[in-house]
């Protein structure tokens, strides 16, 4: 059974579902969803990735905006790809050479009025994917498929690296040759979670940088579920202004 761990920060409340090892039937990452008024609906993602990167997000975006509710946009970012600061109603998609920081990827989203993303993040480490261990095709696509897959609000079907691969970037392996694209459970999750329409939208609102977290655990704010040692965690922080930025992080 899923575990709820609730994370409450004034009048903001996240509730985060700590999952088991084995795949999951639903893999909504909290219950968190772009707010908008009807669907199908587009989701932009910023470009700040060099052209060793162009292949793996163009080919993220051409597989996500299958799915039957959501499409993707690839435009021109406005983020320094070292900070990789958010931009309200929008994706920012950055590599970089981020540091011996442990980890391979990142994927934060803000949060407000407990559900609804404002804005989401993708940070891709070139200190390790520049390695021979990591310096391959399939793993580029895996973890920037899995990034920006978060960024709409889908959390791992399975979190074990040890298991037989699920044929989706939404499942942690350690070999990624099969699991560097979505599958037919994913759209379907898509789906559930965009099953109803807001009042509101938070897509693609004025171009302005919100809360944003940087590039290590002490700027993520508490850990929440994983470790390093597990390879995936969950850090959550809130800030001053009532958002909650949650970030999901896959260790080398």
């Amino acid at each position: 059974m899923r575990t709820k761990l609730l994370a409450i920060a004034g009048a903001t409340a996240v509730t985060l579902f700590l999952f088991p090892s084995s795949a999951q039937a639903g893999h909504s990452w909290g219950g968190y969803h772009w707010a908008r008024t009807a669907n199908p609906f587009t989701l932009q993602l910023g470009d700040n990735v060099s052209s060793q990167w162009d292949s793996a997000l163009s080919g993220a975006s051409a597989d996500w905006s299958r799915s039957t509710v959501l499409d993707t946009r690839v435009v021109a970012g406005v983020s320094n790809p070292k900070n990789c600061r958010g931009t309200t109603g929008r994706v920012e998609v950055c590599n970089s050479t981020y540091g011996n920081t442990g980890w391979l990827g990142i994927a934060s989203i803000s949060i407000t009025g407990g559900t609804h993303i404002t804005q989401g993040t993708v940070k891709l480490n070139d200190t390790y994917f520049n390695t021979p261990q990591y310096n391959t095709a399939a793993w580029r696509n895996l973890v920037t498929c899995q990034e920006v897959g978060h960024t709409f609000g889908l959390d791992h079907q399975d979190e074990d690296f040890n298991n037989a691969n699920l044929g989706t970037c939404m499942d942690y392996t350690n070999d990624p040759s099969t699991n560097q694209h979505p599958n037919q459970h994913d759209y379907d999750e898509l789906a559930s979670i965009y099953s109803h329409v807001d009042s509101t939208s938070t897509l693609g609102t004025a171009a302005a940088a919100g809360a944003s977290v940087g590039n290590s655990p002490e700027s993520w704010g508490s850990l929440v579920s994983g470790s390093r040692a597990d390879r995936h965690s969950t850090y959550v922080r809130h800030f001053a202004d009532g958002t909650t930025v949650v970030t999901h992080v896959i260790w080398a």
